[in-house]
């Protein structure tokens, strides 16, 4: 929190967010020095001298660890737009926790060991039946494991040949799941559009609006709601033949199953509005992110680019758009405030012969203006209180289009009364309401949201499909709110790739080698693995908390990789160790911390798959791909990295330039340190 100001963060949804991922990241500094402390108190070691060669081993390591978890979110920080303003609050939250963890890992953790932790008794009773026989199936399963990379190890092309199937088995499911952007979200809120044929007036709006009154009043859920006649909340329009019903719903505490989620309780909404023949009647979420638009869903604008077409010919591009909309499964509740048939008067005024008659032309359209409308003339003070004083004619006296000619304008030539009927004719024409220009663009605004079971990115590619098919070479199109924010962006791959790429010039510089950070970043596709098959599992698409994920991920499975890595080298290049010998023995000492700190993350994210009411829709979705990939990363991480390291320091040996060396002595094994 110290640093959200200096960042220019605020205690938000998101950054709240990322500290309770952070949470699951910043005990395994210190879970891996105390376990390693432990591990020489119990060959002998007192606490003071334990601590000390613990932190010879585990300091660089956890250096290690802290600069990879903050370096793989370097990348996001610099990602534009909305996407990456959400990168860059999740990635600095975590990065400066991840350090602030280092730091206690190497500073505090290891003088609380060497003052609480001593020799260990055995222990008595139950719980100590339970601890021994814990601890016999977990030496049994260390026992296992080693055996297993034994083999790997010595066959190391395995592990190669396998890190190749999880990149293609990653891709083949990542490319089922469907494309999406930001989840919909349970706000306790949701609207109802309300939109009548061209024409209807207001009391005929008002009747449709009392009976979706009814409907809402007697759904399940609903706590209260609120109506406006002649108001289009989606549009942000003002016409008789809209409305607009804002509903609360009850507290998620009182919500409990599918069908009284907010998605459960828009389709139940939806099938009792089809009993409404005489509107077009649907309900809408509420957008994730406020100033996005009015409505969750997709904002799509038709365009003349051409500036050629009419006002009847972009209506009926429009129709043959919306006709051809309604028939994909893709979409629902595809709608448009665009109308070129709606009945208007039209006024043709003799400007000739208003001149002649002395009559200005600004004073008929001020006449006309403050009878059907009202014009302001000034103000009086009465009772205390200022009230200011309009002028309109009464209703019985604008209600037909004749009225107009009953409206009289004073000649400037010879100061006598003038009806308008004169001076102008009256005719009836259809046209659109409102004209909406976009980018300069006269446009028509369509609306709508993913059907059930689709997501945005479909619905947006089912839109374009629909555009290229049906529509002329005069007409364009467009996106705005979150559709916009969607197209434009950045692509996910890039970012993940550059991610990757920090991570290995890191490694790179931390190893002083080329080849060793390559044992450390091949067991890197198994987070996508993990976390493409979770979301493929639960139903959920590719979306920009996915992604997010992935990026973490690939930091925490390079974590448990450099906890192998670090100590295999060590063994080879210090304790003259061969490189089989260095990666088993790494393998079998790591087993422990690494699943550990593994454990320590897959289990403090389980509350974010778990959890229920507001912002649950994104804490489901990371929490199920950080789950599954970090679980799908460790279980089979373990395994590939001995034999990757392995791999990468016998390709190094083979690679290496051979050194003269004195006949009396034997050449030594090539170290594997240095490329």
């Amino acid at each position: 929190f110290i640093f959200f100001p200096l960042l220019g963060f605020s205690v938000n949804t998101l950054s709240m967010f990322g500290l309770v991922l952070a949470i699951g990241i910043v005990v395994d500094d210190a879970i891996v020095v105390v376990e390693a402390v432990i591990h020489h108190i119990e060959h002998g070691l007192d606490p003071v001298a334990a601590t000390r060669q613990a932190m010879k081993e585990v300091s660089a390591p956890v250096i290690g660890i802290a600069l990879i978890l903050s370096a793989v979110f370097v990348p996001v920080a610099f990602v534009p737009g909305l996407t990456g303003r959400m990168y860059q609050q999740f990635a600095l939250t975590i990065a400066i926790s991840v350090l602030l963890s280092a730091f206690s890992a190497l500073s505090l953790s290891p003088a609380l060991a060497a003052m609480l932790l001593k020799p260990s008794k055995p222990m008595r009773g139950p719980l100590g039946a339970f601890f021994r026989g814990f601890n016999r199936v977990f030496d049994w399963a260390t026992r296992g494991y080693v055996g297993v990379a034994r083999i790997l190890v010595r066959r190391a092309m395995i592990t190669i040949v396998l890190v190749g199937v999880v990149i293609v088995f990653s891709g083949l499911i990542g490319r089922q799941l469907p494309a999406g952007f930001i989840p919909d979200e349970d706000q306790g809120l949701l609207g109802v559009n309300v939109q009548l044929p061209p024409g209807a007036s207001l009391e005929r709006t008002g009747a449709v609006l009392t009976r979706v009154e009814q409907i809402v009043a007697k759904t399940e859920g609903v706590d209260s709601f609120a109506t406006i006649g002649g108001f289009g909340l989606v549009t942000n329009t003002y016409q008789p033949n809209f409305g607009t019903v804002l509903v609360r719903l009850k507290p998620w505490e009182e919500r409990h199953g599918p069908a009284l989620h907010v998605r459960g309780i828009l389709a139940t909404l939806q099938r009792q509005f089809i009993a409404i023949p005489e509107a077009i009647v649907f309900p809408f979420n509420i957008p994730t992110i406020s100033g996005f638009g009015a409505s969750a869903g997709f904002k799509f604008l038709l365009q003349d680019r051409s500036g050629t077409l009419s006002v009847e010919e972009l209506g009926a591009n429009a129709r043959k758009f919306m006709a051809a909309a309604r028939q994909r499964p893709e979409l629902g509740n595809v709608f448009t405030s665009f109308d070129p048939n709606y009945p208007q008067v039209k006024v043709n005024l003799d400007r000739e012969k208003a001149r002649k008659l002395g009559v200005p032309i600004n004073d008929v359209f001020q006449a006309m203006s403050a009878a059907l409308g009202s014009a302001y003339v000034n103000d009086f003070n009465r009772f205390g209180r200022l009230y200011r004083v309009y002028v309109q004619a009464e209703a019985d006296y604008r209600r037909k289009p004749q009225d107009i000619g009953e409206i009289y304008v004073r000649s400037r030539t010879t100061g006598t009364m003038i009806p308008l009927s004169t001076l102008v004719t009256i005719g009836s024409v259809a046209s659109t309401e409102i004209t909406t220009r976009f980018n300069l663009f006269r446009s028509v605004d369509i609306s709508g949201a993913p059907a059930r079971g689709y997501t945005s990115g479909q619905a947006l590619a089912a839109l374009e499909a629909i555009f290229a098919e049906t529509m002329p070479k005069e007409m364009g199109f467009a996106y705005s709110s979150l559709s916009y924010q969607e197209k434009t962006a950045p692509p996910a791959l890039p970012t993940l790739i550059l991610a990757i790429v920090f991570v290995f010039l890191l490694l790179a510089a931390m190893y002083e080698s080329w080849r060793l950070p390559w044992a450390v970043l091949l067991g890197s596709p198994l987070v996508a693995l993990g976390a493409f098959f979770g979301c493929w599992l639960m139903g959920y698409d590719n979306n920009v908390y996915v992604q997010i994920g992935l990026i973490m991920l690939i930091g925490l499975a390079a974590k448990n990789a450099i906890l192998i890595v670090e100590f295999a080298k060590a063994k080879h290049e210090q304790d003259g160790m061969s490189v089989e010998e260095a990666a088993l023995e790494s393998a079998r000492l790591r087993f422990r911390p690494i699943l550990m700190t593994a454990f320590a993350f897959i289990l403090g994210v389980v509350p974010l798959m778990r959890a229920a009411g507001a912002g649950a829709g994104a804490q489901n979705v990371m929490g199920t791909a950080v789950f599954w990939g970090m679980l799908v990363a460790t279980f089979l991480g373990v395994f590939i990295i001995p034999g990757n390291f392995a791999f990468v320091e016998r390709l190094g040996r083979r690679h290496a330039p051979s050194r003269a060396r004195p006949a009396a002595t034997p050449e030594p094994a090539v170290h594997g340190g240095h490329a």
